[in-house]
């Protein structure tokens, strides 16, 4: 494919996903239509099909690209790379900016609200987001000896996992009306705990 039909495909596939974003965050997953979003996003509902299988795919893509593909983006690779006294601190930190960002916690609450009438949307959002955060961050832990973890998939839920409940803590659950802290002092009591090990041997 040439380098200009690519661009264009690109283009109308992120239309798409902003107006599908948009039609979600309004009527809900149970209301959504390819037709609605079709309409949002100015594109012919073949069109939409052309790129997504289905309302499932739109909604995973759509998952993907408020999550995943940001990390991707910030970490240039497709594994994790360098020392862990910075990158665990670079990785909280960023993952604290995009899960606290608008978009994102827009589609989190939508996802939570649906979950029990479509518990297929919370399972698609646990393996295409939380289980490739999870994978991703238990390789870079088992390429790190000095670490000493035993069971890095495990290490990786924690790390993950924390930060995820101080999000759904001060933003979701309005904590940070009435219990806040300070995520620089989450992040460095965090970091620290993963290091605990490397620490004492230096």
């Amino acid at each position: 494919m040439m380098e200009g039909t690519l661009t264009v495909v690109n283009q109308k596939r992120e239309q798409i996903l902003q107006g599908a974003m948009q039609v979600f965050l309004a009527s809900g997953y149970a209301s959504t239509s390819m037709d609605r979003v079709a309409a949002a996003a100015g594109v012919s509902k073949q069109t939409i099909y052309s790129h997504f299988q289905d309302k499932e795919g739109l909604f995973k893509a759509l998952m993907e690209r408020v999550t995943f593909d940001r990390v991707r983006n910030f970490l240039g690779e497709e594994e994790i790379l360098g020392e862990p006294e910075v990158v665990l601190l670079q990785l909280a930190e960023f993952f604290l900016t995009v899960i606290a960002d608008q978009e994102y916690l827009s589609l989190l609450r939508l996802i939570i609200a649906e979950s029990v009438r479509f518990p297929e949307l919370a399972q698609l959002y646990t393996r295409s987001v939380i289980q490739q955060g999870r994978q991703l961050l238990s390789r870079y832990f088992q390429s790190r000896p000095e670490l000493d973890i035993a069971d890095p998939e495990a290490m990786a839920q924690i790390f993950v996992g924390s930060l995820v409940s101080y999000v759904l803590a001060q933003e979701i659950l309005h904590g940070k009306e009435t219990i806040p802290l300070e995520r620089d002092r989450v992040i460095a009591s965090l970091v620290d705990l993963m290091l605990r090990t490397k620490k004492r041997e230096s």
